[in-house]
């Protein structure tokens, strides 16, 4: 094909049979015979397919002219790469690329057992991939032999410097034969990046590419915007729409990523976490479910997610705002690699529109502003996915047509069609009903009236008790068969709290508490004549007191560990935020 003109017949082969059609503009420009082995500065940005383009790079030299390599020695090329995940992935794309050259790889990066890293240097590689501090490491205790290194590649050389690998990475370079090819990857060009590159390498070329200009063409992005408290609702929402074979939430915090794992999991999502806690065992075992299907989410904070690549994965979702421009597009370019589509949401409350704005602009995007997918509408993208089906679209083969026939004759096509849709909706969890954002934003309540005939109740927990309507409008909706639709009001009184429910789901309400009319934790249930006077505020405590902390006022009533934790996302030691008259349960 014209498109790998100029390769290494057996890197070209393995492009084809890995189903590359076209080169991208990075792997074109470092392969142009103007460039032959000249150093290089390289612009790239993450997805742009910078691996296999160094890859291609490397290879005439280090063949020199031959189809496969000789027995391995020393090395003789060096990627060095900022993230153990990164060097991993790098090494992962090598082998396929060189698969047909019988080059042989090592990796030597962080959290790996160093013996037997020692162990595969000696019996010889050809090229060696690693972090900057383990190859220092290796190189220092005589293991890693740099005499032979004909080229020196340094991956997402920005994000060494931002991580403080610079000494470790000077250190590298200046034990590195002085008659080396030196190639420098970085996303940008900053004034440590030039410095450098100066000081390492000999007359390099600048190489920018088309593609550093319009960043992350084959991304879209949206602005979603939400109710504050109806964040984690909106990320649900946008996670059963687009129903991706992969995504991944970013959050600023450890803290973070530990709740919204826990309640993507409880909510039937399969979930894995990747924060800088985790050991290197666990964050290979959570990648791994990831590539291989088990999981689907992936819930990470930037550093922990650097450099990683996931297979298929179409959809990034920004739970908390990027700190800058650069943590935006690194994050964003997880998706939308090497010529699929993908899609990143930013989730916005109104008070950070601003904010984003700002961040927007500076990274030169131009984003569609929306609100977040409605309970409607994902269950009509669930029933086009239903009728999409390509299991309905094949004729029941001879095994089958017994069968078939069977149960058309026991049960009837009606039924038959009906337990399909069951069994393809089961386990699926239900979209969330969302807060109108414009009313939220203007501190609006809804109306008694706007609800529709009602009856009141009240319940034996309120203020006191540190109750919450976040967690007591599940209880009620489990409890008494309710959706949140039938629910209004939550209004928060010192000892209770009164829930307006629907007047025509009230006396099923009343039903499925039973006899006794109990919630959970001994929570008691009881009708009111009407809808009850405001009696104002409960006083408040003075400046400086500690929040309640004593044993639950009412006898049955839950305890600070309640249903959802009562102080669920709070921080230590801050009180729970006060409901006013009306709010609407999130």
């Amino acid at each position: 094909m014209t498109e790998f003109e100029g390769i290494v017949p057996a890197l070209a082969a393995a492009l084809e049979k890995r189903g590359y059609e076209r080169l991208t503009p990075v792997q074109k420009a470092v392969i142009a015979p103007e460039l032959g082995a000249a150093d290089a500065l390289v612009s790239a940005q993450t997805g742009s397919g910078k691996t296999v383009a160094f890859g291609l790079a490397l290879a005439p030299g280090l063949l020199g002219g031959e189809d496969r390599f000789g027995r391995a020695g020393a090395p003789r090329a060096m990627v060095i790469a900022p993230t153990r995940e990164l060097a991993l992935q790098v090494c992962r794309e090598l082998e396929w690329l060189y698969g047909e050259t019988g080059a042989v790889l090592a990796t030597c990066v962080g959290g790996m057992d160093m013996r037997t890293e020692r162990r595969a240097l000696e019996r010889g590689a050809h090229i060696v991939v690693g972090t900057p501090g383990r190859l220092r490491d290796h190189i220092a205790r005589g293991a890693l032999d740099l005499s032979e290194i004909e080229a020196v590649v340094l991956d997402e050389a920005d994000e060494m410097l931002d991580l403080g690998f610079r000494e470790d990475l000077e250190a590298i370079l200046q034990a590195s034969p002085e008659e080396r090819r030196t190639l420098m990857f970085s996303a940008t060009v900053s004034r440590p990046i030039a410095a450098l590159a100066k000081r390492y390498q000999r007359d390099a070329q600048r190489i920018t590419t088309t593609a550093e200009a319009s960043q992350h063409v084959d991304i879209e992005y949206r602005v979603l915007m939400a109710a504050a408290s109806d964040k984690e609702n909106a990320i649900l929402n946008l996670l059963r729409f687009y129903d991706a074979e992969n995504a991944i939430v970013f959050c600023n915090t450890r803290a973070g990523v530990t709740h919204m794992t826990a309640r993507l999991g409880n909510r039937g999502f399969p979930v894995v976490a990747l924060s800088g806690e985790l050991s290197q065992s666990e964050r290979s075992h959570a990648l791994q479910a990831m590539r291989d299907g088990r999981a689907k989410v992936c819930v990470a904070t930037d550093v922990a997610a650097r450099g990683i690549d996931l297979p298929g994965l179409e959809l990034v979702i920004h739970a908390d705002l990027p700190t800058n421009r650069e943590a935006l597009l690194h994050r964003s370019g997880r998706t939308g690699r090497a010529g699929r589509k993908g899609v990143s949401a930013l989730i916005v409350a109104p008070s950070g529109r601003k904010r984003t704005e700002r961040l927007l602009a500076t990274a030169r995007i131009d984003a569609e502003w929306a609100a977040p997918p409605s309970a409607a509408e994902i269950l009509a993208r669930d029933d086009e996915r239903l009728l999409a089906d390509t299991t309905l679209q094949a004729a029941p083969n001879a095994e089958e047509a017994a069968l078939v026939a069977k149960l058309l004759e026991e049960h009837g096509a009606e039924k038959v069609a009906a337990a399909f849709i069951r069994r393809a909706r089961a386990g699926q969890s239900a979209p969330e009903e969302l807060l109108d954002v414009a009313s939220a934003a203007a501190g609006q309540k809804r109306k008694p009236e706007a609800f529709g005939e009602s009856a009141w109740f009240s319940l034996s927990v309120g203020r006191q008790q540190n109750a919450e309507p976040r967690w007591l409008l599940p209880m009620l909706c489990e409890a008494g068969g309710l959706s949140r639709r039938e629910v209004g009001a939550i209004r928060m009184q010192a000892e209770e709290t009164w829930v307006q429910i629907s007047a025509s789901h009230a006396e099923a309400f009343i039903a499925a508490l039973g006899p006794h009319r109990t919630l959970e934790k001994g929570i008691t249930v009881t009708p009111l004549p009407g809808e009850p006077a405001d009696t104002g505020p409960a006083p408040s405590a003075p400046r400086g007191d500690k929040p309640f902390r004593g044993k639950p006022h009412r006898k049955g009533a839950p305890s600070r560990k309640g249903p959802g934790g009562p102080r669920a996302g709070a921080p230590r030691g801050q009180a729970p935020a006060r409901h006013r008259k009306g709010a609407r349960a999130d």
